[in-house]
């Protein structure tokens, strides 16, 4: 009778390893689907803080692009030739500055930004992202972006000037 006992209780004991192996993968399988939603929702809410940043971007460089515009001596070109005559404006001696700094592309690794030229070919007349990635946002633009509406991709969003 002793040995049976202990073989019953041998046989329990192996149960119970199994049921405490099986609870641990169970626990392992939901902790790594929880941990993969919260990448999903961090991936999703880093790139809408990219999307926000790169509206706060481009209205920069709208009115940037426009001050240029307005700043323009008669006979001069009313849009610069390169990014970085908004930095400082080189047709006056005095520095003059439309823009505080060349901001980076958010959406674009590269951080380069696809140029809009006058008709001419001289001068920017608008700047816009390279990224062919759809946006999360598409619709209830500001007043000045009401145009970016319904686009497909972020190269569909240029900022020109008003």
């Amino acid at each position: 009778m002793c040995a049976r006992l202990s073989n019953r209780q041998a046989r329990s004991k192996g149960v119970e390893r199994g049921m405490a192996y099986l609870g641990l993968l169970l626990s392992l399988a939901l902790l790594s689907i929880a941990a993969l939603a919260t990448m999903q929702v961090h991936s999703f809410m880093q790139r809408r803080a990219a999307e926000e940043e790169l509206i706060f971007i481009g209205q920069q460089f709208q009115q940037a692009l426009s001050s240029y515009a307005n700043a323009t001596p008669s006979g001069a070109l009313r849009a610069p030739p390169s990014l970085n005559d908004l930095l400082r404006d080189p047709r006056y001696p005095k520095p003059r500055r439309h823009l505080r700094q060349l901001y980076p592309d958010p959406m674009n690794l590269e951080g380069d930004w696809g140029l809009v030229l006058s008709p001419d070919g001289k001068g920017i007349v608008g700047i816009y992202s390279k990224s062919e990635r759809t946006p999360i946002k598409i619709a209830q633009f500001p007043a000045s972006l009401r145009g970016f509406e319904g686009k497909k991709s972020y190269q569909e969003w240029v900022f020109k000037a008003p």
